[in-house]
């Protein structure tokens, strides 16, 4: 089955412009080698207060999303170190 890959607004004005273009191509890459295909053979489930979103490890940067039906739902793209903390503005 195919995914749609939608973005929160804030990921393409907050999240891209300040991720290094080496890292920018493994993301870009990531999404469309496994996030378009099995979204939730690739990534694992969070916990606590983001029940219900997942995660993609790519390198140290993590990409929280959700799926909806045959949607994949990118709400936040960032560092490990900041990324948990941040994606709870977007709930």
């Amino acid at each position: 089955m195919q995914y749609q890959i939608f973005y929160h607004p804030d990921v393409k004005k907050e999240d891209i412009p300040y991720i290094p273009s080496n890292i920018k191509d493994r993301i870009k890459r990531a999404i469309e080698e496994r996030l378009l295909k099995e979204p939730l053979k690739y990534s694992q489930p969070l916990k606590r207060s983001l029940r219900g979103y997942r995660k993609l490890r790519v390198g140290d940067y993590r990409i929280i999303f959700k799926v909806e039906k045959d949607a994949v739902i990118v709400l936040k793209i960032g560092h490990r170190k900041e990324v948990y903390n941040r994606v709870r503005v977007h709930r």
